[in-house]
């Protein structure tokens, strides 16, 4: 029997999504255990794996996974989380870019402002946490867009004024 056909589609260890500490797969099962979270499920149909305590899903990309959001708060507080990072290494956030697989599901929570110069309607500008966001380009175009969620962009230096603390607004 072929070794790598006793492991699931991911091989027979994986960094755990939660805490990114190495666990095993189970044998002749699709699952994953970690000792602190428990077991993950691949499902080498869609190939993504799924947390079976809280039914999140998860999908890989160059070896880092990427939870797949179904709530707009989900993707709010990653998105949240990441500008904390990048304040605390030295860089201001400049942009946005969510997937555009979330565009519905985040067009409720996002900030519109019209420029008052412009006088043109079509001119209205998102932003989320006070910074301006524009969605992905198509899948077709750049694949990694199935699987991430949002992209900053950044530069070195300290934000103007601090805008992430509206969290949940």
């Amino acid at each position: 029997m072929n070794p790598a056909l006793q492991y699931p589609m991911f091989g027979p260890e994986i960094q755990c999504p939660h805490c990114r500490q190495t666990i095993p797969a189970l044998t002749l099962t699709d699952t994953y255990l970690c000792s602190r979270h428990g077991a993950f499920e691949a499902n080498p149909k869609n190939g993504e794996l799924i947390h079976l305590q809280s039914g999140r899903h998860w999908r890989r990309w160059n070896n880092e996974w990427y939870r797949q959001h179904t709530h707009p708060d989900g993707i709010r507080f990653e998105i949240h989380e990441a500008l904390d990072k990048l304040y605390t290494q030295g860089y201001r956030a400049t942009r946005v870019i969510i997937a555009r697989r979330y565009q519905e599901l985040m067009s409720g929570y996002l900030e519109r402002s019209t420029p008052w110069r412009s006088g043109q309607p079509e001119a209205t500008a998102t932003r989320l946490y006070g910074l301006p966001v524009e969605f992905s380009p198509d899948t077709s175009e750049d694949a990694c867009w199935e699987v991430i969620n949002f992209d900053l962009e950044k530069e070195p230096g300290v934000p103007v004024r601090y805008p992430y603390f509206r969290l949940f607004e």
